[in-house]
């Protein structure tokens, strides 16, 4: 274990001055799937929803090098609706060149995905439900796709190390792999975190991190058409299988800075967590809208983490933030650097940029899997009661994934988690 949060405390070193613009830095040049010069890349998008139609303008925005071909969903509507969205959009306008999704290249399935990634398409976008990604980027990763990945990247412990499994495939390949985890393309961070790993704070003794905001709900209420696979599909966010719940779903944006920051995930956790306003009814799932967690690296560092979602308000307090506590100073991750345009359209340039060679090599797989995992550990704290290590979940066999999917099939829900009845397994 030391020798591996060694190298990859020094891997996260070299791949922040890399992106800050070191000259240092040996870029290693990945497989260029389409061959050498300077031809256009494919790329296609599995998960058509609005994350999904933004990652397109983002890429758009970031690279020209870069042609739209392909699109898969489980919704026709939302595959066909954002597609005009893309093409009739009147400031997407300069892209429509690159928007070259023909009929026969839009999927509609569950097996959409494998249908995708049989075409000859280079880089893939993984934008569904994250319950969904572990499965999604083996299967990329298997049909030498190069992959932007949005986060997080699972949502129980079978799926997380199923992902790190073909994680390290992906490195092997040397198959790029950018995460949504946008931070690490905010020049900002990447210079602040250069900094704080450099000394410039000190020793750090202390961390934090904040995730203060409102809830995400995305339906008012379900159609009695829907069965259960549509209806959880089209409110995932308020499902623990699909969307993992906050702290892994949201909250992993401010985690993943500070395991950034210490180079390495915590090894264990305490968390407290509830529903304070959360009705039970259907729309509303089986996730918790607040949670607290205690983590401690194996240095004893300690990271105070806290999410939560409440309704908008009068005098509803907001805060979305990391510090870190040296012993010289303290930071927010993001102030002892410059602003460096979108983090955004960043990640796509530095995607295009990996896989032609003419940048650093970019895989973010293992490192945003164990932020990913770290959530994980949280929410499964706060949920049983108990203290996670990071050793117990690892070999967790908690698997969340429905066992049989469809549009009609029905899909239990799980009682909302009670401390001391609800068991980590």
């Amino acid at each position: 274990m030391e020798s591996t949060n060694l190298s990859r405390r020094s891997f996260f070193r070299t791949s922040t001055s890399a992106a800050a613009g070191a000259t240092a830095f040996q870029i290693i040049k990945p497989e260029l799937v389409r061959g050498a010069g300077k031809e256009k890349l494919k790329a296609g998008l599995i998960g058509c929803g609005g994350r999904g139609r933004q990652a397109v303008i983002d890429m758009m925005n970031g690279t020209e090098n870069i042609d739209f071909v392909a699109m898969a969903d489980i919704f026709e509507d939302k595959l066909e609706g954002n597609l005009r969205w893309l093409k009739e959009t009147p400031s997407h306008a300069k892209f429509q060149d690159r928007i070259k999704v023909d009929p026969e290249h839009r999927f509609i399935g569950f097996d959409a995905y494998k249908k995708l990634l049989a075409t000859d398409i280079d880089i893939v976008m993984l934008c569904t439900p994250p319950g969904w990604r572990p499965l999604h980027f083996e299967a990329a990763v298997e049909a030498r796709k190069h992959v932007f990945c949005e986060k997080p990247f699972g949502t129980d412990p079978v799926g997380v190390r199923r992902f790190m499994k073909a994680a390290k495939k992906s490195e092997e390949l040397k198959l790029t792999v950018v995460s949504g985890a946008q931070r690490r393309f905010a020049t900002e961070y990447i210079q602040t975190i250069e900094k704080i790993q450099n000394g410039a704070i000190g020793e750090v003794v202390a961390t934090y991190a904040y995730w203060v905001g409102t809830p995400v709900i995305q339906q008012k209420g379900r159609d009695p058409k829907w069965g259960d696979g549509t209806w959880q599909h089209r409110n995932w966010y308020s499902y623990v299988w699909i969307c993992g719940d906050q702290v892994v779903e949201q909250h992993l944006h401010n985690i993943d800075v500070i395991c950034w920051v210490m180079g390495t995930h915590p090894e264990r956790v305490w968390a407290s967590g509830g529903r304070a306003w959360r009705p039970n009814e259907e729309l509303y799932g089986n996730i918790y809208d607040h949670l607290s967690a205690d983590f401690e690296f194996a240095n004893g560092v300690r990271l105070s983490s806290y999410c939560r979602q409440y309704p908008r308000g009068n005098n509803i307090h907001n805060n979305i933030s990391e510090l870190v506590v040296g012993t010289k100073g303290r930071s927010k991750c993001n102030d002892m650097g410059e602003k460096g345009g979108n983090p955004y359209v960043n990640e796509h340039a530095a995607l295009a940029n990996s896989i032609r060679g003419d940048g650093p090599y970019v895989n973010h797989a293992m490192a945003v899997a164990e932020s990913t995992m770290a959530c994980i550990m949280a929410r499964e704290a706060a949920y049983s009661g108990e203290m996670v290590t990071w050793e117990r979940i690892m070999q967790s066999q908690l698997d969340l994934m429905p066992k049989e999917m469809g549009y009609d099939v029905k899909i239990p829900v799980t009682p909302i988690p009670v401390p001391g009845v609800y068991k980590l397994i």
